[in-house]
């Protein structure tokens, strides 16, 4: 019996490590633009408000996507996505790839994340 707990208890640990290695890490925005090299390439996790916000989304095609600024109080950053853009004033979690010269449909972000995955904050 002592056996089996010790094999559970050595899973439960290393499983709990895998998923604490694959979560971003929780930067503030100023933290990317101050220094964006540190980031690039890199998944990081964020959360703030929805200032600003470009879409594109065509109903039974499948086609969305767009751009939407994110400001956590120390700074803002671009953000594109695949999916549809959040309206503004949404309060949003978010994790992505850091980028610099992100350009969309021919517009220049400059310094942004790649959306990966969204949280609305207080649902």
């Amino acid at each position: 019996m002592k056996g089996i707990t010790r094999i559970l208890l050595v899973a439960a640990v290393f499983g709990i490590a895998i998923f604490a290695a694959a979560c971003p890490e929780k930067r503030s925005i100023a933290e990317i633009n101050a220094n964006p090299s540190r980031y690039q390439n890199k998944e990081v996790g964020i959360i703030g408000t929805v200032v600003d916000s470009y879409g594109l989304s065509i109903p039974g095609t499948g086609i969305s996507g767009g751009a939407y600024k994110i400001d956590d109080g120390t700074g803002s950053i671009w953000v594109i996505t695949d999916n549809a853009v959040p309206s503004r004033g949404s309060r949003i979690g978010i994790s992505g790839t850091v980028g610099t010269g992100i350009n969309y449909k021919g517009r220049n972000y400059g310094l942004g994340i790649f959306e990966k995955e969204r949280r609305y904050k207080g649902r």
